[in-house]
């Protein structure tokens, strides 16, 4: 037992097999070990001096920046989804994945809120990794991948492990890698939107590869998908996913048309507003006035928070606002959100789903309801453990954490949050 005021130093070393009895490792001495945790801790700080986030969030957004930071390869730039895999979203449950892989969602919302944070060189990593990985064809793309690029990330169960607190299988590998999840066109076409803003446009070979995206996104967006929530029954057709696909149509309209480059803008725009007219006929229900989950159906789906992030419909518009106002109430749960609603007679439901508490910190601060955020902020905040680190999920009822920890989408999510109430708060202080 380690007490307080005391210190104990543990060295782990890496040496291959072969070699081991020839080069048995010489571990350091503890004097050693000091000053390499000294060097550590101060290279954590000064790291941290150059996160960028002035007010009362800023410490806790810089923690997050931190843990981001953490679960990058830097070799890559790629970014893990969590270092952990098969802890379960329901203790004793079956929902256990492998998360130490890394999704092109998750790297591009790190691009967006470390660029945020004046951390460029992390999001400019992050954004090269996706480049380098996904590049090549369009029907060729993976939703995830290895740290180093790999495209074989295949999933099997571990039969002889018992699981944390009985919850089996433990599996390493997540076939969700081959799933058809349709929103990956909008998230690489707006990440590279974003930095053409920033003044990084595509060259002739990424652009040749972000037009064979778009002519995807066009001709697909009418197929059901398995969707952000990566769901393995059967395939939906989920507003968020088509939204994402009129956002890379969108996208690939505003570079060829601010790079003067080339590309079927009649056929794209046909197919764009052709998504439009569909998700207002099939994915709006008129008598509530709010977007649904999915086309034939009245559920709600927390995705449809991001619906203004890529410029769909606006956060202050009536119907986003009836819509965040109907998922606080189907899928509020103590204040935060599930994701989706339990099946019935489903069992026991997973706990809340922090990245869209934070999601809904967001929305409702840009629909000028900042007291109403701050309050949802305050109870997702309050999941974290002592350490400012966060969970996928949380139970309300027991007060445990859920799912694989610590979970970058929350942190990512978490900042963007954090952002957002900061911007609201310089805002109100501005002399009028």
């Amino acid at each position: 037992m380690v007490r307080e005021g005391e210190e104990v130093h543990l060295s782990i070393q890496f040496v291959r097999p072969e070699l081991l009895d020839r080069e048995p490792p010489s571990p350091p001495e503890s004097p050693e070990l000091g000053r390499r945790l000294e060097e550590t801790v101060a290279w954590w700080r000064e790291w941290a001096s150059r996160v960028r986030l002035d007010g009362p969030f800023g410490p806790g957004a810089v923690r997050s920046a931190m843990l981001l930071k953490a679960l990058t390869h830097a070799p890559t730039g790629a970014m893990v989804a969590a270092p952990t895999t098969s802890l379960p979203e329901i203790i004793g449950g079956s929902a256990n994945w492998d998360y130490r892989y890394s999704w092109i969602r998750d790297s591009s919302f790190a691009a967006r809120v470390l660029t945020e944070l004046g951390r460029d060189e992390e999001a400019d990593g992050f954004r090269r990794f996706v480049e380098r990985s996904a590049a090549g064809q369009a029907d060729d793309l993976q939703i995830a991948y290895g740290v180093g690029g790999e495209r074989r990330i295949d999933e099997f169960e571990l039969s002889h492990v018992e699981g944390y607190r009985g919850s089996r299988p433990v599996r390493i590998g997540n076939q969700a890698a081959r799933q058809v999840q349709l929103d990956v066109y909008g998230y690489l076409l707006d990440l590279s939107w974003r930095w053409h803003e920033r003044g990084n446009s595509p060259d002739d070979d990424y652009w040749r590869f972000l037009v064979d995206l778009v002519d995807a996104a066009a001709a697909r967006w009418g197929e059901p998908d398995r969707g952000i929530w990566e769901v393995r029954g059967r395939p939906q057709h989920f507003v968020h996913s088509k939204v994402m696909c009129w956002a890379a149509i969108d996208r690939g309209l505003g570079l060829a048309r601010e790079c003067s480059r080339k590309a079927p803008v009649r056929r794209w725009t046909k197919a764009r507003d052709e998504i439009r007219r569909a998700i207002e006929r099939q994915g709006f229900d008129r008598r509530r006035g709010v977007y649904v989950r999915a086309f034939g159906t009245r559920a709600m789906d927390a995705a449809l928070l991001l619906l203004p992030s890529v410029g769909f419909v606006d956060y202050a518009d009536e119907r986003m606002i009836r819509t965040t106002d109907a998922i606080r109430e189907e899928l509020g749960v103590a204040g935060l959100l599930r994701r989706f609603s339990p099946r019935p007679g489903g069992g026991h439901s997973e706990g809340v789903f922090l990245p869209c508490s934070f999601w809904l910190v967001e929305d409702l601060v840009r629909q000028d309801r900042v007291e109403e955020a701050r309050e949802v902020f305050d109870g997702a905040v309050a999941t974290a453990n002592d350490l400012g680190l966060f969970s996928e999920q949380f139970d309300p009822t027991t007060g445990e954490m859920l799912g694989n920890f610590p979970q970058g989408l929350t942190h990512l999510s978490h900042i963007a949050a954090a952002v957002a109430l900061t911007a609201a708060a310089t805002a109100a202080a501005a002399p009028t």
